[in-house]
């Protein structure tokens, strides 16, 4: 775990460490996240896909990983940059560590980054396209870079979306309603949520068709979140609009930007992109501040809003729209996460607000 290793941003900016997890090189969109803990969430958080993370909180890895905070099957993030990485986690649940559970899955690690550093250049210059590798010189590197694939130009929802249809948990006599969730990239906690509220739980692909939705016959539909630049699915994003008028919708980080691009809204890529667990959103119906989790990279522009839709919540940082709702269908969606994990469970009440619209 001391093998020397560079992360190498496209504007050729350089940072050694050494290599923990795999030793193998990476590329993707540099990005930084605020959340003091809830790693094993975010490595796991399909919304990642495609990207190298940074953790701004200076230690990683102390409580180990654990069999029960898994967000998918699988780690999605492409690199994990850390200030340090913990060898001896302490924590009962734990069963393995963090290098373990890089290294089993072949995602690489780099640590020892002035991560201060990082996030600044990232908050100045915006996030930027990077790699990770311990086998070339930093020159080798940013050269091999440029001739390699833009994280904006590529559809990661069809990467991470499930192949097929499956229930979440065995169906039981007395569930409350049908749910219906479009994963885009979701979130297991969405479904853990659901099903804590006695709704039956069907997960969909992202390649279903409105009609493939409504055969299931759902009492509502949730767009899920998951990576990229919505401005991609345009697919997704007409299939949307034949289900606007048809049952309730709930849509969550990227589900509410192809709900406000349904609506005539145009997206814009945030310079840095809101990443973390600590964001205000102001609800404009009431007033009250909620602090929030979010991992997006992308807006709605709430200027081209049309057919009832309009905005619910703002961001109080940067004054991004944060929340849609219709005037007269039963619509709502947030750009940031409802289901947290990790991040504060301020929020799991929209979940409730959700079902009181299915009725």
């Amino acid at each position: 775990m001391s093998k020397k290793t560079v992360l190498v941003l496209e504007d050729g900016s350089i940072y050694e460490g050494y290599s923990f997890g795999a030793e193998a090189e990476a590329h993707g969109e540099v990005v930084f996240a605020t959340s003091m803990t809830g790693y094993q969430e975010m490595l796991t958080d399909p919304s990642f896909a495609g990207q190298i993370v940074v953790a701004t909180y200076p230690i990683v890895g102390n409580y180990g990983i654990n069999a029960e905070d898994f967000e998918s099957k699988q780690i999605q993030v492409r690199g994990f940059v850390v200030r340090e990485d913990c060898p001896q986690p302490s924590h009962w649940q734990s069963t393995s560590t963090l290098h373990q559970f890089l290294a089993a899955q072949g995602i690489p690690g780099i640590g020892g980054v002035d991560t201060r550093a990082l996030t600044r250049r990232l908050r100045l210059a915006g996030v930027m396209m990077g790699i990770i590798s311990c086998h070339e010189s930093p020159e080798e590197a940013l050269g091999r870079l440029k001739s390699l694939p833009r994280y904006e130009n590529t559809d990661f929802v069809s990467q991470v979306s499930t192949p097929a249809s499956y229930q979440w948990q065995a169906p039981e006599t007395d569930l409350n309603h049908h749910i219906v969730v479009l994963d885009l990239g979701l979130k297991y906690s969405i479904l853990r949520i659901l099903r804590g509220r006695g709704c039956a739980v069907t997960a969909v692909p992202c390649t279903a068709s409105a009609e493939d939705i409504l055969g299931l016959r759902p009492d509502g539909i949730v767009l899920s979140p998951g990576p990229g630049d919505p401005a991609l699915l345009d697919y997704m994003e007409e299939m949307v609009k034949r289900l606007v008028s048809k049952k309730p919708i709930m849509g969550i980080c990227l589900g509410h930007l192809l709900l406000g691009r349904a609506f005539g809204a145009s997206t814009f890529k945030l310079k840095f992109g809101h990443r973390g667990a600590n964001h205000p959103v102001r609800d404009l119906a009431t007033g009250r501040v909620h602090i929030t989790a979010q991992n997006h990279g992308y807006a709605v522009d709430g200027d081209g809003l049309g057919g009832g839709c309009e905005v619910s919540h703002v961001n109080l940082n940067d004054g991004t729209v944060e929340g849609l709702r219709h005037r007269e269908l039963p619509i709502l969606s947030i750009q940031y996460h409802s289901e947290a994990s990790p991040g504060p469970q301020d929020n799991v009440y929209l979940f409730d607000r959700f079902l009181e619209m299915v009725g």
